[in-house]
């Protein structure tokens, strides 16, 4: 009997790790180095490497389809393919078509921790790749502020960031939008992932009375308030 139920529980756990593998070889993670013998190309070289890269991409879908609680194929985007492309351009980085670009200037150039710093920004970019936009109706901020909020969650909000509290408008974008997508994650727990959810086919600033039962104005007087209006 207890070999039955061994024989069970091992034949139950081979298929669960069999299913983890499966969805993790749904998507390929490719790195193109174009960076060559730049300051910065050799910096990633030496301090990144495609090997951590390539890790780092596979960790950032992880971590964002839990966030987000895509759970199933049926809740997520269809990509098959991520390619993470390290060339010499101008600004920090962008994703279009499935593909993240990284400047390696700018990673060249950086003054810090730029193994951190770039895993940071890997964990914002991927967010753009699995994240709803509201089919285009969504504003541009709040877009940029969700894929901040998954950087801060992940641990590698940079000290640069504004502070709880910090900012002009909700939608501002960014840290600012990001620090209070994370104020309204804290007054209700999944806040974030059910507003991504919601923003699959469309968006309306209603979404956030519908699932906090104010409008996002009263939010970000709130937010505001609790930190003294700064």
């Amino acid at each position: 009997m207890f070999r039955l139920r061994h024989s069970f529980f091992l034949s139950a756990l081979l298929l669960s790790l069999a299913a983890i593998q499966s969805t993790q070889a749904a998507v390929e993670y490719v790195v193109n180095y174009n960076a060559g013998s730049s300051g910065g190309g050799v910096r990633f070289t030496n301090d990144i490497g495609t090997d951590y890269s390539r890790q780092t991409l596979t960790s950032a879908t992880d971590f964002i389809w839990r966030l987000f609680q895509q759970n199933n194929d049926a809740d997520r985007k269809n990509v098959p393919k991520v390619t993470l492309f390290i060339d010499n351009s101008d600004g920090v980085a962008y994703s279009v078509n499935n593909e993240i670009h990284v400047n390696a200037n700018y990673l060249g150039n950086y003054s810090g921790d730029v193994k951190r710093e770039f895993t940071g920004v890997l964990y914002h970019e991927m967010t753009h790749i699995w994240q709803w936009n509201g089919n285009g109706q969504a504003p541009g901020g709040l877009i940029e502020g969700v894929a901040d909020f998954v950087r801060l969650r992940a641990g590698y909000a940079p000290s640069h960031w504004v502070q709880p509290g910090q900012g002009d408008r909700w939608d501002q974008g960014y840290d600012v939008t990001a620090r209070f997508l994370d104020y309204c994650n804290g007054l209700m727990n999944g806040f974030v992932a059910e507003l991504n959810k919601k923003m699959r086919n469309g968006y309306n600033d209603s979404y956030f009375v519908e699932l906090l039962g104010k409008s996002v104005g009263q939010l970000w007087n709130d937010y505001k308030a609790k930190y003294g209006g700064k």
